[in-house]
């Protein structure tokens, strides 16, 4: 069997990459990672249908693996912020600052056990509120 091009994204890979794109862009360009993980959803999704599993049921084991470790997003999390904290900030520069702010933010982000479900824990609120402070002192820095 010919082994794919990592260039041929099949369904899961663009899926992914899509994901990646909306959610975590800084690594949307990761071919490698995209192209293993996608791999991974596949071959999932085909043994889950060989164990007798409904579509349905091989869908959702597939996708748990696509996302795994990918659902809460740093990106989104600055971005919320941005948008809901800072309005001064216009709305065409929202993307782009919290790009920007991934790599110093990360000093914020490392205190917190992060993982798929951090999202709904007590802990996101001090994180959200945390990082608000952070990033009006790193406006003031930056004389944004």
């Amino acid at each position: 069997m010919k082994k794919k091009d990592k260039q041929e994204l099949s369904y899961y890979g663009l899926l992914l990459l899509s994901f990646l794109k909306e959610s975590h862009p800084d690594k949307a360009n990761d071919q490698d990672f995209i192209f293993l993980r996608s791999e991974l959803a596949a071959e999932s999704y085909a043994a889950a249908i060989a164990d007798g599993y409904t579509q349905l049921s091989a869908e959702e084991i597939a996708s748990s693996i696509l996302y795994e470790g990918l659902l809460f997003s740093r990106y989104d999390t600055i971005r919320n912020v941005l948008v809901n904290e800072f309005t001064i900030v216009p709305s065409e520069r929202i993307n782009s600052l919290a790009m920007e702010l991934l790599v110093p933010a990360e000093e914020v982000f490392s205190e917190y056990p992060i993982d798929d479900s951090f999202a709904n824990s007590p802990e996101y609120t001090l994180l959200y509120t945390e990082l608000v402070g952070f990033i009006d002192l790193w406006r003031e820095e930056n004389e944004l």
